[in-house]
């Protein structure tokens, strides 16, 4: 019945449709498989493994953790670990001086927290490339005045792309993966 001269051309066309949506449906998913996440690079330049602990679990101050602490020196500068664009400079209570960085196609918010300062002329709405200085570690907020460090957090932004919002998601094997890539050189 499909190969009668009558139906040929419905044939030919539910054949055409069916690789169209085949094709399509690849190229959804592997839009969907290249995050931005594998795709950084660290925030501190000369990271190591040893300098990450995976504290996402862990609790501070009463609550989830949801980041990773990185210590370093006071005034070490901080790389936007991708490109994309400033959405929120802030000063909170508790994260001190932070930067929210949404990556290219906006299914990501890069939190930056503690930091001594932004670098000069960092602006919202500003776009930024991957490895540009965006801040510089310290200690404002809720962090100890005797450990500097960058409080570095990952959310999956919502519908609304609210950058108080969002679902936190490990930063640790995106980091752990970040160093390794940048030890090769790749």
């Amino acid at each position: 019945m499909w190969f009668d001269k009558g139906h040929r051309s419905f044939w030919k066309m539910g054949l055409w449709l069916c690789i169209c949506i085949a094709v399509l449906l690849q190229v959804v998913l592997a839009g969907r498989e290249t995050s931005s996440i594998v795709e950084m690079t660290p925030p501190i330049s000369g990271l190591a493994l040893v300098d990450l602990h995976d504290e996402f679990e862990e609790f501070h101050n009463g609550h989830r953790h949801e980041a990773i602490d990185i210590l370093e020196p006071r005034g070490t500068p901080v790389h936007a670990v991708v490109p994309g664009t400033i959405r929120k400079l802030f000063f909170s209570i508790r994260g001190g001086n932070t930067i929210y960085q949404f990556d290219e196609m906006g299914m990501y918010c890069y939190y930056y927290a503690h930091l001594d300062r932004n670098v000069e002329g960092l602006r919202e709405g500003m776009q930024v490339k991957r490895g540009d200085v965006i801040g510089f570690v310290g200690s404002t907020g809720n962090a100890d005045a005797r450990t500097p460090h960058l409080h570095f957090a990952i959310f999956e932004l919502g519908p609304e792309k609210a950058w108080s919002k969002g679902k936190a998601i490990d930063p640790y094997p995106g980091l752990v993966g970040a160093v390794k890539r940048a030890k090769r050189g790749t």
